[in-house]
């Protein structure tokens, strides 16, 4: 399918997550977070492969104190993933992880206490070469902030971010990403604007409690949308109450309709509507679930009349149309009919032999 507009990305400075690198020509990453108890190393293991299943670049692991820190050190040794150590308040945990080999710190310099802490984690990040995440969040914002400007804004948020810079910048550590998120989409946007002008570090991108499924996707698909139509972001996160996994699909989705990534099934199918010739919303239902699994890219529609049928299908690797009997296309061609009883069969099976032919 050919393209006509590419967003044109910020410069930043690259850094490296693990085996993933962020920022600079890097790919977009998309990473989630894990909800397992973190103590409970079968079942944070579990959810870490579930999510590397799906295609995450990059998990994000709660360590909210010691023992989740020694279970850290097991779940390491258990994976590949690049993983990132959240840890708030007590800098002793980011120490113990750093040594158990973590890829990331996300901290907040402003809650870990005082300079000479700060600065012990940044020797040991130095020391171990991995990057740490500045978390700004406008629902824990400093004291003095939320006197001065009253309420969350963006200007405040980006204030508490140059605080934290300032910190790094003091001992000299250039290796470092940023958040600055709000539940707000427009806060959220114009904090993230403002920063992006003033720093050459990384941006990691999210709507923070943007809600369940449906409404967290929408929130999040419209602010995340919004940054990276302007080449705004260097990696994603989609904070949803949902399954960790959901965040994913959800990630790549908006990466996909923007043409800054592509990964997997990109499915274009028509609303459906009267005219249809077989249960549109069932077939895509259904070939969703089944090609799951797929991680390269591939287009496939599935339109359910001839209105719009074929122009879509000359556009695809594969595709099918609603007609009697329906028409499957390949390569933009048309190819051989298929009945209603076996049109997922079918397309899936045209899917994956399409995607072995490349091999």
């Amino acid at each position: 399918m050919i393209h006509t507009h590419v967003v044109k990305r910020r410069k930043s400075r690259q850094i490296q997550v693990g085996l993933v690198a962020v920022g600079g020509d890097a790919p977009i990453s998309v990473q989630s977070m894990t909800n397992t108890h973190t103590a409970d190393v079968a079942a944070t293991v579990a959810q870490v492969r579930a999510l590397e299943q799906v295609g995450a670049d990059i998990v994000r692991i709660s360590i909210p104190d010691m023992e989740a820190a020694e279970a850290f050190g097991e779940i390491r040794k258990q994976t590949t993933m690049p993983l990132v150590a959240d840890i708030h308040f007590d800098h002793k945990i980011a120490l113990r992880v750093a040594d158990l080999g973590v890829d990331c710190l996300r901290i907040n310099p402003g809650n870990i206490g005082k300079e000479d802490r700060v600065r012990e984690v940044v020797a040991s990040a130095r020391d171990h070469g991995i990057p740490i995440r500045i978390g700004v969040n406008a629902g824990s914002l400093e004291k003095d902030l939320q006197k001065k400007y009253k309420e969350p804004t963006p200007e405040a948020m980006v204030e508490s971010a140059m605080r934290h810079i300032d910190y790094l910048d003091r001992l000299d550590f250039q290796e470092y990403k940023i958040s600055l998120k709000a539940s707000d989409v427009f806060m959220t946007v114009n904090a993230y604007k403002q920063l992006a002008g003033q720093i050459e570090q990384p941006l990691h991108l999210g709507i923070t409690e943007a809600g369940g499924l449906r409404s967290g996707s929408v929130k999040s698909s419209v602010g995340l949308g919004l940054l990276l139509a302007e080449g705004i972001g260097d990696t994603i996160r989609v904070s949803l109450a949902a399954d960790p996994v959901e965040e994913i699909k959800v990630g790549f989705d908006i990466l996909k309709s923007l043409h800054l990534r592509s990964k997997g099934v990109n499915l274009i199918a028509c609303p459906s509507c009267s005219r249809q010739n077989f249960d549109v919303i069932s077939t895509v239902n259904a070939l969703e679930e089944r090609l799951e699994d797929v991680i390269e890219p591939i287009d496939v529609a599935v339109i359910g009349c001839v209105v719009n049928g074929p122009g879509e299908a000359k556009e695809v690797a594969v595709a099918v149309t609603g007609g009697e009997p329906n028409l499957v296309y390949l390569g933009g061609e048309p190819n051989h009919k298929v009945d209603n009883e076996t049109l997922v069969d079918e397309l899936e099976r045209q899917v994956r032999a399409q995607l072995k032919s490349r091999q």
